[in-house]
Formats: structure tokens, C-alpha cells, sequence
């Protein structure tokens, strides 16, 4: 029976239709985790939206309504889609106002990442001795594959995670695998540090620390948000979409000379994906994003520059999701422990730098989901503890998102040398 549907003609063939109802979905769940029913909150408390915008358009490609594996919208998500949200992600980044914070949240966030980076290649070492199969696999099965897209995510956001995704070529089984593992692992982190953001004196006692640092900052961020937050005009929106275009436009025009020059004359360096033509656009995407930072394209972040992008990454994800096999989650259950292990060396890695720099458990959550959950959950960690911190979040998460591609590439790479044969 599952050979006859897997082969008869999808229910919704045309791209256009598609495309409006892939964005139904998007609207669809936006609006209800909206809503203020205590039963649709408790739901999304439970199942948070991200994972329903993976997942949605997974079912209905499992179910043959749509055909995801052959949509040109899932190229036209990587392809134009992600380029632009980095460009409009990374072009607020402000690298003076994040090497004011280096002592402590700079050093933070720096400790997650190398615990990320150090910790991926650890667990799928550990899980190795035991449960080879786990974490071995052939050609585009090969775990450490997808596990380099979960690096992404975890180091920079889904932006990051798609990129990689594209540059190490996962299957479709695994890359769903890797998403529940990436969205039940990084909740249940991030739950735990909502927790101790609510038990904030408590954690600061355990680890020591002085944070009145934070409460003056608490007090400069509350000036500069009413300070220079505008109400966004149309030639703002205009401006932030034609320089993410551009700039994509400009970023695919020179990767792809880089990448057959590449092929043709280095093709030892495809293992490091430098044959890549994906590797270049992201590589120069982020490029142009930061030197816009440098700039008055900078201000756009006032009109919400940022929450264009997120727009952005939210119609890449539907794409994405619409690629997914949602039985493929169940091949490979012991996935889960890697993520496990992954995680709790992160952690443990946090924990330790904390209480030998006597960093307050702010510092520690904020750097932690900049990594691990990107934008969005850096926004909302740093908010558990006050509204005004929120931009501290914003402000580690936006670099996450520069530096995410390669560090993850770099893990990938790691975990690849230390993969069973």
C-alpha cells in the first residue's frame, strides 16, 4: 500500500498552490500561538511553533497531498530565501556593543560554542563504542552529515542549519531525524534555563556571581530601545528587501566562478566543501551582511530589520519541512542520545566557566540560547529575566548567526573523523 501511494500523483501539483498553502500554515500558526485560550496556550507550551512549521508540510508530503522532494520551492527557499534573512540578520550586528560585553557574556557565548564544536565530535565518539550503527552510515546516510546541520543550528539557527544541510547533502530520512532531535533536545534545554531564569538569585548563589553589571545594563538598554526605536515606513521595508535581494543576487553572481574554479583546478578541497557553490553564497551573503553593519543600512534594524528576516526563515523552514519524511524520525531513535550527550557537555562546559569567572546565570542562559536556539530563543531567554535585556540576546544570537555556517561546518568536520567506518 505505501508503494502505491509513494508513486501516484500527489494531490496539489501546482507550484503556486503550494507555495499559498505553505504559507497557510505559516499563518495559520502564528495565529493561534497568538491566541489567549489557556488550551492553545498550553499546547504551544508544549509543541512550540517552530516544530509545527517543520512538521505540518512534513505530513503533508508523508501523505502524498504535496510532492516536496520535487518542488523547485525547496531550492528556491535555499537559494533566495536564506541568503537574504542572514544578510538581514547579520547586517544589525554590532561589533563594538558585543566587545563592550567580552569579559563575561562575550566569554559566555564563546564557552557554548567551543562546547557545541567539542561536544558533537564527543558524543558521536561516545555513542560509537557501544552503538556503532547509530552513528555510522553511507554516502548522503552518513549521520555526521546530518549531524553538521544540527551544529549549524546549534552554533548560529535554522538559517545556519539549512546552510549546512545544503554543503554536506544529508539525505531527506536523516535531515528529518536531525530535526527532532534538534527541536526535543534544545526545548527541553531551553525549559530548563526558563526555569532557572525564574530561580535567577538562587542560580546566582550556586555560581557565585556579582551581577550588578547586569542591572546597570539593564538600565543603559531600557535607554537606547526608547531612544531610537521608529515605526517602520514602506521605503524601510523596501530598503531591507532590495539590499538582502541584492545582496544575494550579488553573493550567487561571484560563488559560482569561485566554485567551478574550485572543482576544475582543487578538487582535493571538495571534502571540505570548498567545490561547494552553496559555501560560497552563504560565505558571501554573511560578508555583505556584516559590512552593511558597518553602515547606515545598520538604522533598518530600528524599523525591524530583523523581523523581516525572521519572516524570511520562517517561509525557508515551510520549504524544508515540505522535503520531510515524518516516519524517518523513528528510524534511528539513538540519535536522541547523541543529542543528549551533545547538549549535557555543552552545559557542563557553561556551568564550569560560570563559576570560575563568577559569571551571573544571565550571562550563562543568554549565551547559551544564542548558540543553541538562535534569534528567537535568545530573544525570549534574555526576556525571562527583564524586557530590556532582550537586546544583549540579539546582539550574541546575530553573531551566532555570522559565524554559525562555519564553526558548524568545522564540527561536522570533526565528527566525520571520529564516525565509524
Amino acid at each position: 500500500m505505501q508503494d502505491i501511494v509513494s508513486t501516484s500523483e500527489p494531490l496539489i501539483t501546482d507550484t503556486a498552490a503550494v507555495f499559498g498553502l505553505l504559507m497557510l500554515v505559516l499563518a495559520v500558526v502564528f495565529y493561534t500561538s497568538g491566541l489567549s485560550n489557556k488550551y492553545i496556550k498550553n499546547f504551544y507550551a508544549v509543541i512550540p511553533p517552530l516544530l509545527l512549521c517543520y512538521f505540518i508540510p512534513g505530513i503533508l508530503n508523508s501523505t502524498n497531498v504535496i510532492d516536496g522532494e520535487n518542488s523547485p520551492l525547496t531550492s528556491i527557499g535555499s537559494r533566495y530565501f536564506l541568503p537574504a534573512c542572514l544578510i538581514l540578520f547579520t547586517l544589525s550586528l554590532d561589533l563594538k556593543q558585543l566587545w563592550s560585553l567580552r569579559k563575561r557574556a562575550g566569554l559566555m557565548f564563546i564557552t557554548g560554542t567551543v562546547g557545541i564544536i567539542l561536544g558533537g565530535p564527543l558524543a558521536v565518539w561516545l555513542v560509537s563504542l557501544f552503538a556503532p550503527d547509530v552513528v555510522g552510515g553511507v554516502g548522503p546516510e552518513e549521520v555526521w552529515k546530518g549531524l553538521g546541520s544540527l551544529a549549524g543550528s546549534w552554533i548560529g539557527g535554522s538559517a545556519n542549519q539549512v546552510a549546512l544541510k545544503e554543503i554536506l547533502e544529508p539525505s531527506p530520512k536523516l535531515f528529518s531525524s536531525i530535526i527532532a532531535v534538534d527541536v526535543f533536545v534544545a526545548y527541553i534545554w531551553m525549559a530548563l534555563l526558563l526555569y532557572g531564569a525564574s530561580k535567577n538569585e538562587k542560580m546566582n548563589a550556586y555560581l557565585k556571581a556579582d551581577d550588578s553589571d547586569v542591572k546597570a545594563l539593564m538600565s543603559e538598554m531600557e535607554k537606547l530601545s526608547q531612544e531610537n526605536t521608529k515605526i517602520p515606513q514602506t521605503r524601510d521595508y523596501l530598503m531591507m528587501l532590495g539590499l538582502a535581494f541584492a545582496g544575494t543576487g550579488l553573493a550567487s553572481l561571484l560563488a559560482a566562478p569561485i566554485s567551478e574554479y574550485m572543482t576544475v583546478h582543487h578538487p582535493g578541497l571538495a571534502k571540505f566543501s570548498l567545490t561547494n557553490n552553496f559555501f560560497w553564497l552563504v560565505l558571501f551573503a554573511t560578508i555583505f551582511g556584516i559590512a552593511l553593519s558597518f553602515t547606515k543600512a545598520k538604522k533598518l534594524e530600528h524599523a525591524g530589520a530583523s523581523k523581516v528576516g525572521s519572516v524570511l526563515l520562517y517561509m525557508l523552514i515551510v520549504t524544508i519541512g515540505m522535503q520531510m519524511d515524518i516516519m524517518a524520525i523513528l528510524q534511528n531513535p539513538g540519535l536522541f542520545l547523541v543529542g543528549i550527550i551533545w547538549i549535557s557537555f555543552h552545559a557542563l562546559l557553561l556551568i564550569l566557566m560560570a563559576r570560575l569567572i563568577k559569571a551571573p546565570f544571565f550571562y550563562l542562559a543568554v549565551g547559551s540560547m544564542a548558540n543553541v536556539g538562535g534569534v528567537a530563543s535568545a530573544t525570549v531567554t534574555a526576556g525571562a529575566f527583564h524586557t530590556s535585556l532582550v537586546p544583549i540576546g540579539v546582539i550574541l544570537a546575530v553573531f551566532g548567526y555570522a559565524i554559525g555556517t562555519y564553526l558548524g561546518w568545522l564540527c561536522a568536520i570533526l565528527m566525520q573523523m571520529v564516525s565509524p567506518i
